[in-house]
Formats: structure tokens, C-alpha cells, sequence
């Protein structure tokens, strides 16, 4: 398989995403450029799991620019709600115009995972996880995919003013912080992307032997 290097386009317009990514794959010399930053459209995500729509949007991105793509999907998932919002967990966060650029509204979906789990009574459990996949689709069509997960607990009200999306409600197994309130190489090396990253630099960049 080839290995990454050079210029490769992250599949995302999220731009805390692209931070995220950016400070992982800067140690091995991979320039990281977003498809938001490209002009590309956002592909939809048909399909109903993690796996398949991070290979879609890959898949897309490498098609459209030339590229190797690297292409993240991840969500949350809690327990109690069946494993919702999943693959959905974007969605929950609904378009806004005064979100800015990126669109998202992500207080009101942490507001409705709440809304939803206190509806179930007090005594409801708050386990949880965040699931995270990450696809690498070259211009030929090879393809490689890694999976990471991050266990932790929900709280209410959101705390902290780092990281994005449902940080500030998720406390990671071991913690007392929430995402949101870890600084970034804290949150790096313990969290779902990190632990997919980790996979994908054992593969992509371990020595020949």
C-alpha cells in the first residue's frame, strides 16, 4: 500500500476538525489542506454507519482534487438513547445561520441528548462514547480504514471553552474534566481521533522492515 506523505485534503469544512488533524499529522511532514478551503461541496452521507460515509466523503474528495483524502466520520453515542446520535450526531446540531461558517448549532444538540435523557428519569445512566473512523482514499482507488473510540460520561451544563461539537458535555473515563476543558494535547492523546490516529500511523508511517 502507499504510504501518506505530502500534500494530502482533510474531507471536511469543520475547521475544528481540521485543527485536530492538522496537529496530528504535522510530526510526519504531511501537509494538510480542507476541502472547505478547496471549494468543494459537501457530499451527502447516505449511508448508516461511520465506516461507509468517512470512505464516501474520501472517496469524493480524492476524486474531485487529485489528492490522497483523508476523511473523518465520528459521532457520539450514547447508551441509554439506543446508541443515538451515532452516525447522525451532525445532524442533531442544526443548521443556523448566525453559527457562523460552519453552520452547526452545537448547544442545541447537546440540548437534546439532555432533554432526552431527562425525560428518561433521574436514576438514567449516562455512559457513553465517542466513535471515530477515519478513511485514507488515494486517486487510484486504495483505500484504508482506522477505528478509534474514546468511553467517558455525560454532564450537564456544558463546561469549558476548548475543542468543538459535544466537548463540553462529555467527561472521558478517568477524568473529572470534560473535553472541553482539557487543553488540546491532553485531549489528543486520549481521545477517538487520537486512537484511530494512532492505527493509522502504525500503518502508514512505521519503518519498513
Amino acid at each position: 500500500m502507499s504510504r501518506l506523505h505530502g500534500k494530502i485534503v482533510i474531507a471536511t469544512h469543520n475547521q475544528g476538525k481540521l485543527r485536530e488533524i492538522d496537529a496530528l499529522l504535522k510530526p510526519y511532514g504531511v501537509e494538510c489542506v480542507s476541502a472547505g478551503d478547496l471549494g468543494l461541496d459537501e457530499p451527502q452521507e447516505i449511508h448508516h454507519t461511520f465506516i461507509e460515509n468517512a470512505v464516501l466523503k474520501a472517496r469524493y474528495a480524492a476524486e474531485k482534487t487529485g489528492l490522497p483524502a483523508l476523511a473523518d466520520d465520528s459521532g457520539l453515542c450514547v447508551e441509554a438513547l439506543g446508541g443515538r446520535p451515532g452516525v447522525f450526531t451532525a445532524d442533531w446540531a442544526e443548521r443556523q445561520w448566525y453559527e457562523g461558517p460552519e453552520g452547526r448549532d452545537w448547544y442545541l444538540a447537546m440540548g437534546k441528548v439532555e432533554g432526552l435523557l431527562c425525560e428518561m428519569g433521574p436514576d438514567v445512566g449516562r455512559f457513553a462514547h465517542f466513535a471515530c473512523v477515519l478513511a485514507l482514499v488515494w486517486p487510484d482507488g486504495v483505500s484504508a480504514v482506522y477505528e478509534g473510540r474514546c468511553d467517558g460520561k455525560l454532564t450537564w451544563p456544558p463546561r469549558g471553552k476548548l475543542g468543538f461539537g459535544f466537548d463540553p458535555v462529555f467527561v472521558p473515563q478517568g477524568y473529572s474534566q470534560t473535553f472541553a476543558e482539557l487543553a488540546p494535547i491532553e485531549k489528543h492523546a486520549i481521545s477517538h481521533r487520537a486512537d484511530a490516529f494512532r492505527k493509522l500511523v502504525a500503518d502508514q508511517f512505521a519503518p519498513n522492515v
